[in-house]
C-alpha cells in the first residue's frame, strides 16, 4: 500500500447543461447517424436503425460522449426493470390466487393470470386448488413475496405503485445525466472511487437494508405463517418496526435493544440471526434465520471492502499498482497497460464483467436447486425446473456477451504497437495453442463420460447392476467435496453446527444436492418427480430418456382437449419450425455438395 499526499481540492466532475433537450431531434429517425438520417432508400435502413441506435461507438470517436450516453442508458434500463417488476406485483395483486396460496401452499398451485373465454381459450384454464382456475405460474414470485413478508394483495399494489415511483424517478436521472449534469471522462475512470461506492453502497447498504427488513418484517410474518396463523390476523410490517415489545415476543433478546452490540455481546442475538444449516422441515426452504445471519454478514463484508481504495485521502489500495506489480516469472510484463486497457475500451471491461456475472449466474442455477432459498419452493417442481433452466440460460447468455464483447474490443480498441510481451500479448500470440489445449479437454470429457454412459446401459442391459457406476455398486466418489466436507465437520463447532448434520429424515439431509425435490405430503413425505432417486435415473442413457424427456413431455404430447394444450401447441409449433428450417438447409447442403462435385454432370445424365 502506497501512502500519497491527498488531493489539492476537490475537482469539478460534472459539465452543465452539456446538450439542450430536443423533441424534435428525437423524433427525427436516425438522428445520431448522417447516413441514416437522410431517410430510407431499401429496407436494409430499418435494420440499421435498430442496430446502430445504441452503438454509441458509430455515432462518435469521443470516449467522453460515448460514456454519457452509456450511463444515461443504463438509466433508461433500470427505468424498463422497475415498470417490469411493477407488472408482475400488480399482476400479483390483481389477477392472482396469491392470498389463498399463502393459506396452503402446499396444495394449492400459484396462478396469476386467467385466461378469457375468446374462442374457447378458457380451456387453458387449469384448476390450481382452492377453487381458483388459471394458469399455474413458475416465476417463484409467490415464495419470494412469503419470504418478504408479505401477506396481502393490498401490499402488493403498494409495492406496484412504488415500482412505478422509482421507474419514474429512473428516466428523469437517465435525462438529468445527461441533459443537465454529465460526468466528465475523468469520473468514469476513477476506479477507486467506483469501487468504494459499488462495494459499500450497492452491495454493502443492499445487503444491509435486505437483512434489516427479514430481521423486523420476514422473520416475525414467516414465524407467525409456519405456526398456520391467519395471514389477515398477522400485525402488519410497521407493527413489527415500531413496537419493539411485539418483536421480543418471538426473540427475547429484542428486549435489549442495541446494547448487546455495543458491548460486543453479540451471541444474544443468536435467536434470530441463525447458523443452523440445512433446510426448514416445515417450508423445505434454507432457514430465513440463516438467511437473515447470511446477509447482515455479507453487509460487512462488503462496507469494508468499499473503504480498502484509495480516493481523496491518499491512503488504501490503487488498481493501477496492484496491477503492474502482478508479474511472474513466465508472465513477462505481467499485468502492464491492463490498467490503461480497462479505462479506455468500455467493451474489455464490459467482457470481464459479463463473463464472471455469467459465471454466478450458472452457480445461482445450481443453488436454487440444491438448497432452496424460499418457503415451499422445493415442492413446486414446475418453479424449481424452471428458475434452474432460466438462470442456465440467462447465465450462457451473458458468457456469450462476454466473448462478443471481447470480440469487439479486440476489433474497435486494441493496439497491438502499444501492447507488447504483457500477458494479453501472450495469451494472443499462443492462442492456437490455448484453443487446441481446450478442444481435447472437451473431446476428453465427452469421450469418457459418454463411455461411462455405454458401460452402464449394457450392464443394464445385460441384467448385471452389480458392475453398473452408481451409488449402489461400483461407486465413483467426490474426494474432494468429502474433504471439504470433513474439514467443515472438524472445525470448532461455533462455525457451522449444522452444515453436515441432516436437517431431517424428510428432506434427504446432503442428498438435496443431487435430487430434483417433487411434491411433499400431509405426513411430509417427499415423492420425487421421476418416482425415484434422480442419482439412479440419470446414471443411464435410458433412464433419462425415460425418467426425464418422456416421463416430462409425455404429458405435452398428450394435452389436446385439456388445459396444458397450449404447451402442445406450442411443442408441435416448435418443431414444425426447426423442421421446416432443416429441410431448407438440407436441399441447399445436398445442391451444394453436388455442385461442387466434378461428377455431378454425370449423376444428372
Amino acid at each position: 500500500m502506497i501512502i500519497r499526499s491527498p488531493e489539492p481540492e476537490v475537482k469539478i466532475l460534472v459539465d452543465r447543461d452539456h446538450i439542450k433537450t430536443s423533441f424534435e431531434e428525437w423524433a427525427r429517425p436516425g438522428h445520431f447517424s448522417r447516413t441514416i438520417a437522410k431517410g430510407p432508400e431499401t429496407t436494409t435502413w430499418i435494420w440499421n436503425l435498430h442496430a446502430d441506435a445504441h452503438d454509441f461507438d458509430s455515432h462518435t470517436s469521443d470516449l467522453e460522449e460515448i460514456s454519457r450516453k452509456v450511463f444515461s442508458a443504463h438509466f433508461g434500463q433500470l427505468s424498463i426493470i422497475f415498470l417490469w417488476l411493477s407488472g408482475m406485483y400488480f399482476h400479483g395483486a390483481r389477477f392472482s390466487n396469491y392470498e389463498a396460496w399463502l393459506s396452503d401452499p402446499t396444495h394449492i398451485g400459484p396462478s396469476a393470470q386467467v385466461v378469457w373465454p375468446i374462442v374457447g381459450q378458457e380451456i387453458l384454464n387449469g384448476d390450481v386448488g382452492g377453487g381458483f382456475r388459471g394458469i399455474q405460474i413458475t416465476s417463484g414470485f409467490f415464495q419470494l413475496w412469503r419470504a418478504s413478508g408479505i401477506t396481502s394483495e393490498l401490499q402488493l399494489y403498494c409495492t406496484a405503485i412504488g415500482a412505478l415511483i422509482f421507474a419514474a424517478l429512473m428516466l428523469f436521472a437517465g435525462w438529468f445525466h445527461y441533459h443537465k449534469a454529465a460526468p466528465k471522462l475523468a469520473w468514469f475512470q476513477d476506479v477507486e472511487s467506483m469501487l468504494n461506492h459499488h462495494l459499500a453502497g450497492l452491495l454493502g447498504l443492499g445487503s444491509l437494508s435486505w437483512a434489516g427488513h427479514q430481521v423486523h418484517v420476514s422473520l416475525p410474518i414467516n414465524q407467525f405463517l409456519n405456526a398456520g396463523v391467519d395471514p389477515k390476523e398477522i400485525p402488519l410490517p410497521h407493527e413489527f418496526i415500531l413496537n419493539r415489545d411485539l418483536l421480543a415476543q418471538l426473540y427475547p433478546s429484542f428486549a435489549e435493544g442495541a446494547t448487546p452490540f455495543f458491548t460486543l455481546n453479540w451471541s444474544k442475538y443468536a435467536d434470530f440471526l441463525t447458523f443452523r444449516g440445512g433446510l426448514d422441515p416445515v417450508t423445505g426452504g434454507l432457514w430465513l434465520t440463516d438467511t437473515a445471519h447470511h446477509h447482515l454478514a455479507i453487509a460487512i463484508l462488503f462496507l469494508i471492502a468499499g473503504h480498502m481504495y484509495r480516493t481523496n485521502w491518499g491512503i488504501g489500495h490503487g488498481l493501477k499498482d496492484i496491477l503492474e506489480a502482478h508479474k511472474g516469472p513466465f508472465t513477462g510484463q505481467g499485468h502492464k497497460g491492463l490498467y490503461e486497457i480497462l479505462t479506455t475500451s468500455w467493451h474489455a471491461q464490459l467482457s470481464l464483467n459479463l463473463a464472471m456475472l455469467g459465471s454466478l449466474t450458472i452457480v445461482v442455477a445450481h443453488h436454487m436447486y440444491a438448497m432452496p432459498p424460499y418457503p415451499y419452493l422445493a415442492t413446486d417442481y414446475g418453479t424449481q425446473l424452471s428458475l434452474f433452466t432460466h438462470h442456465m440460460w440467462i447465465g450462457g447468455f451473458l458468457i456469450v456477451g462476454a466473448a462478443a464483447h471481447a470480440a469487439i474490443f479486440m476489433v474497435r480498441d486494441y493496439d497491438p504497437t502499444t501492447r507488447y510481451n504483457d500477458l494479453l500479448d501472450r495469451v494472443l500470440r499462443h492462442r492456437d495453442a490455448i484453443i487446441s489445449h481446450l478442444n481435447w479437454a472437451c473431446i476428453f470429457l465427452g469421450f469418457h463420460s459418454f463411455g461411462l454412459y455405454i458401460h452402464n446401459d449394457t450392464m443394464s442391459a445385460l441384467g448385471r447392476p452389480q458392475d453398473m457406476f452408481s451409488d449402489t455398486a461400483i461407486q465413483l466418489q467426490p474426494v474432494f467435496a468429502q474433504w471439504i466436507q470433513n474439514t467443515h465437520a472438524l472445525a470448532p463447532g461455533a462455525t457451522a453446527p449444522g452444515a453436515t448434520a441432516s436437517t431431517s429424515l424428510t428432506w434427504g439431509a446432503l442428498e438435496n444436492a443431487v435430487r430434483c425435490l417433487g411434491s411433499i405430503s400431509d405426513q411430509g413425505v417427499v415423492t420425487h418427480i421421476t418416482g425415484g432417486n434422480f442419482a439412479q435415473s440419470s446414471i443411464t442413457i435410458n433412464g433419462w430418456l425415460r425418467d426425464f424427456l418422456w416421463a416430462q413431455a409425455s404429458q405435452v404430447i398428450q394435452s389436446y382437449g385439456s388445459s396444458l394444450s397450449a404447451y402442445g401447441l406450442f411443442f408441435l409449433g416448435a418443431h414444425f419450425v426447426w423442421a421446416f428450417s432443416l429441410m431448407f438447409y438440407s436441399v441447399d447442403v445436398v445442391i451444394g455438395k453436388n455442385l461442387l462435385n466434378p461428377s455431378f454432370g454425370l449423376i444428372i445424365n
